[in-house]
């Protein structure tokens, strides 16, 4: 594990980020009353988890559970689907299942993204193209074709399938939906992002006390993004956060030291999810602001977390309990401290 603390965190300087990117919208208004109207939608639960808490040493472990959000098995439902969604309820009618049957939704997806746009795109009639990288396993490229999604293969990495699929959108006419963001693309994703105020928008209504410590498993960072701006307005400075990515894709530490967005370096990772090299930087600029500390853990950490999870009805991906690998493999913690994390997702 490498820890290093945020140094633009309460300071005058800024990271060099263009000033146009947006932080993280902390509005959950809009997204709670959307997802008000699906029927399929609701809270998804916080967990007491007192055993691993004794466990770790530490007073309490809150973990919010998002493996059934939806039906789609992960935090991301409340993304891209949403995103859809907004674009649906935009154009209006009387049959809104059919209201975007011209229009094709395009992304690169290192996991659950794609499930997301597939499932907002049949929603509402449109047509989903999702790129995956070759890293990515045949069984989650089944699971987007079931849903009606077109599946096309390009390049080793994340960063390199978003390349494709910017380009098939530019090529046909098609909408962009990537949950990343750049200089010349960052309205969607600030949307996108916006979606995920919903999950601590129900953790404040169920937490019993203000956390102490929060911890962020990050990837590009929109879920981290999110959820640390959403924290700082509704806890103020009370919460530590702490962000935590792969040792083998540091975007956001690596970009964070540079000062500036960086490409991170480091061989392919088990947590496939969080295995991505470039920041996003809607998430970047956000994070700059809200996260006290930076952390990478190893490979065998993330491992030998996941059996220890399953003892206490946690099972998940290395790259969903990502978070709680960093509890448990030794982030110094007071006895006293009380604990929030996200289980992002299940067993892969």
């Amino acid at each position: 594990m490498h820890i290093f603390s945020n140094p633009y965190r309460h300071a005058e300087q800024r990271i060099n980020v263009p000033q146009i990117i947006p932080t993280p919208s902390i509005d959950a208004a809009k997204p709670v009353a959307l997802l008000a109207r699906c029927p399929i939608a609701k809270p998804t639960p916080l967990v007491d988890v007192r055993a691993l808490a004794a466990h770790a040493g530490i007073t309490s472990l809150h973990v919010k559970d998002e493996r059934d959000r939806m039906g789609l098995g992960s935090f991301k439902a409340l993304g891209a689907a949403y995103v859809i969604a907004s674009d649906a309820a935009t154009l209006g009618g009387e049959d809104l299942s059919s209201v975007l049957a011209d229009r094709t939704y395009v992304t690169a997806s290192a996991g659950n993204h794609g499930l997301s746009v597939a499932a907002g795109a049949r929603i509402f009639g449109a047509k989903a193209v999702i790129y995956l990288a070759n890293t990515v396993p045949e069984g989650f490229a089944d699971r987007l074709r079931d849903m009606g999604a077109t599946v096309v293969r390009s390049g080793d990495i994340y960063e390199q399938s978003v390349a494709a699929a910017v380009k098939a959108a530019d090529d046909n006419g098609w909408s962009l939906l990537s949950d990343t963001s750049w200089e010349d693309y960052y309205a969607v994703p600030h949307v996108l992002m916006e979606g995920y105020c919903v999950l601590m928008h129900e953790i404040f209504a169920q937490i019993p006390q203000v956390p102490t410590h929060v911890f962020l498993q990050a990837g590009v960072g929109g879920l981290a993004g999110a959820a640390a701006a959403m924290a700082r307005a509704e806890w103020g400075d009370a919460p530590q956060i702490v962000v935590v990515e792969p040792e083998f894709a540091p975007a956001l530490m690596a970009s964070v030291k540079a000062g500036r967005a960086v490409v991170a370096d480091g061989p392919v990772s088990d947590m496939g999810r969080l295995d991505c090299k470039e920041p996003s930087l809607i998430a970047l600029k956000g994070l700059c602001d809200d996260a006290d500390i930076f952390v990478t853990i190893l490979e065998e950490e993330a491992l030998a977390a996941m059996p220890v999870l399953a003892q206490h009805d946690l099972a998940a991906s290395t790259s969903g309990g990502a978070g709680l690998a960093a509890v448990l493999a030794g982030f110094a913690l007071p006895a006293d401290a009380r604990v929030l994390c996200i289980l992002s997702e299940g067993v892969s």
